[in-house]
């Protein structure tokens, strides 16, 4: 039987018609009077859905434009207005009536397992739109005020076009802080603010931009270097085109932000580390754990689930201290590794080296445990110094391989005495390979998925792999020496306090000191990382549980295959089925998982020989 689908009526900018009539901006649909006004009449479809959902996404998303080409959008900043996102929120609503109104159209298995993805995003924006989160559009140590840094790196800087594009989006900033700011005070009279806990790093990184001359400035950066083939004239004209762009919008902007930020912000951020204990700050964090675990998952339920790991990893931990041979306590041991010279590099060029060092050492063990492998390559580079001081210990910035840019690993190396050695290979193994850029690039590189699949990152999925990743290392002998090893354990702990930290901090009322305790009482982490990964927790509410809930959800998955498989399990065909969609939330992983169980069990009943039958 064959199911009627749903009519999708469009509206079509044309001259009035008194009859139907096919039009070729209705392809497919015929063209009627309604209430006087033309409309396209069409049956809806999944690739309709899916074209109209990623145009809407294109032309809400200036940066996006610009890399693609759109030599306008390159002069502009977002609108992060409340009617802005009011007009997002309620496209977001049409697009979940039309995905509802197919759901019982039968469909092939990629069409379902689009469907079902985009479903997928589609509920996580409405999860959490009616908490308004624009009201603190920052983070500890990133946000409005910073993002531009970021953009610059995916920006490219070639023809004469591109440095007066750019210079056209400095005098925006001004429009765009005022947005952001009109946003915080929303949140000053709704009682929903940034904790004061983590204002001081932020206001200095304000008063930095605020104070910069415009050659220093860090978004001045472009305007210091051109191509070689441009001419001397226009090479001066740009410089000081981005000088004047400095000095009469960019650094009076930050000026106003710095004081907006002292004198009203701060008078009135939250002083408790948490969010609070009223039901609407609860609901936002029940809202939020669903939302970064992709779980049906409650925060009491997270707590005790980290609990759980935390007396696990210790009691892994105790026996490695066994041994070393070191005599004395498990806090003796702790200090032993925070204060010995050997575990710590003693430049920054030697840190970034000994991290490119364990990179190129998993590189090559990569296709023992994969049978796909990324096309793009990546590189080891510093934290950028502007952010460096408050920024985390490492993190991976994505590639392009459409642009032609490599994805990088990068390494802080701010702060040298906090930079323990024997976490490098389980920090490399996340941010690297086979973690982050193996994740993502595999899913940018996959072939013939729509385009919203490629950058879909289901924090759970994409935060649980690398932390499987730092544990898959350990299988491809990167971990050298004992200390190696309980630097991994001491990286997995970091990710069992989180699901504690977390959950103490804004479900439980921890403060700030008792969030902290959790990581100086059972990891070696430095002091410093932890004061800022506390911060970190502070200020993004739930986006740390993701780690710990996505890696054990892996590990559950590999030892079902194992276990249903035996002898005939293949770790490169597993790891392949995981990552072959690219990201994709818990549950739906677990469907592909079961499905790969089942075709590896087809595929090796199909390749044994059949026995002859005695006569």
């Amino acid at each position: 039987m064959r199911l009627a689908l749903p009519l999708l009526l469009l509206a079509v900018s044309t001259p009035a018609f008194s009859q139907i009539e096919t039009l070729p901006n209705c392809p497919g649909g015929t063209v009627i009077e309604l209430d006087d006004q033309i409309v396209c009449e069409k049956q809806d479809t999944l690739a309709l859905l899916i074209a109209d959902f990623e145009a809407a996404e294109l032309a809400g998303d200036v940066y996006r434009r610009g890399q693609e080409g759109d030599r306008e959008a390159l002069k502009q900043l977002p609108n992060i207005s409340p009617e802005a996102y009011a007009s997002q929120n309620a496209i977001t609503t049409q697009f979940l009536a039309r995905h509802a109104a197919l759901s019982a159209v039968p469909m092939r298995e990629a069409d379902r397992l689009n469907y079902d993805l985009l479903g997928f995003v589609l509920t996580q924006r409405q999860r959490l739109a009616p908490f308004d989160p624009a009201r603190i559009p920052f983070r500890n140590d990133s946000g409005f005020f910073n993002e531009l840094s970021f953009v610059l790196r995916q920006t490219d800087f070639k023809t004469t076009e591109d440095y007066e594009a750019y210079a056209a989006r400095l005098t925006r900033l001004p429009r765009y802080f005022a947005q952001a700011k009109d946003n915080m005070r929303r949140g000053i009279q709704t009682n929903f603010t940034a904790s004061a806990e983590i204002l001081p790093g932020i206001q200095d990184m304000i008063d930095n931009m605020a104070t910069a001359s415009p050659e220093a400035h860090p978004l001045f950066a472009p305007f210091k270097t051109f191509p070689e083939t441009m001419a001397e004239t226009d090479q001066s004209r740009l410089r000081a085109l981005g000088e004047a762009a400095l000095q009469s919008a960019v650094i009076p902007a930050y000026r106003d932000l710095s004081k907006f930020m002292k004198d009203e912000y701060a008078t009135a951020a939250r002083p408790t580390a948490g969010l609070g204990t009223s039901e609407t700050e609860r609901e936002y964090y029940r809202a939020v754990t669903r939302y970064f675990t992709t779980l049906d998952i409650s925060p009491d339920e997270v707590h005790e689930l980290g609990l759980s790991e935390v007396s696990r990893i210790r009691n892994e931990m105790d026996l490695i201290i066994q041994e070393t041979g070191f005599e004395g306590t498990f806090a003796e041991f702790l200090n032993f590794l925070r204060t010995d010279p050997q575990f710590y590099a003693t430049s920054r060029e030697d840190l970034l080296m000994r991290a490119s060092y364990i990179a190129k050492q998993l590189d090559g063990k990569m296709p023992e445990f994969f049978g796909t492998l990324p096309r793009l390559s990546y590189g080891v580079i510093p934290v950028p110094k502007e952010i460096e001081k408050t920024y985390t210990t490492g993190r991976y910035f994505s590639g392009n391989p459409e642009r032609g840019q490599a994805g990088n690993y990068v390494v802080n190396t701010y702060n040298l005495p906090n930079r323990p050695l024997y976490n490098l290979p389980a920090l490399t193994a996340h941010e690297g390979v086979p973690g982050h850029h193996m994740q993502i690039s595999i899913g940018q590189e996959l072939k013939d998925l729509p385009k919203f699949r490629k950058s879909l990152y289901p924090n759970a999925f994409g935060e649980g792999w690398s932390l499987y990743a730092e544990k898959l290392a350990g299988e491809m002998g990167i971990y050298k020496t004992p200390y190696d090893r309980f630097g991994q354990l001491s990286y997995e702990m970091w990710r069992a306090c989180r699901l504690v930290v977390d959950t103490g901090l804004h479900w439980k009322g921890w403060t700030r000191e008792e969030a902290e305790n959790c990581f100086l009482e059972n990891s070696a982490l430095a002091p410093h990382n932890i004061k800022t990964e506390v911060q970190r927790y502070i200020s993004w509410p739930g986006q740390a549980l993701a780690y710990k809930v996505g890696e054990l959800k892996i590990l559950e998955l590999r030892a079902q295959a194992e276990a249903e498989l035996g002898e005939n399990f293949d770790i490169r065909r597993f790891h392949d089925a995981v990552l072959s969609n690219g990201g994709i939330p818990l549950d739906i992983l677990e469907k592909q998982i079961d499905r790969f169980i089942f075709n590896e069990k087809q595929r090796l009943a199909q390749s044994l020989p059949t026995r002859r039958s005695e006569p």
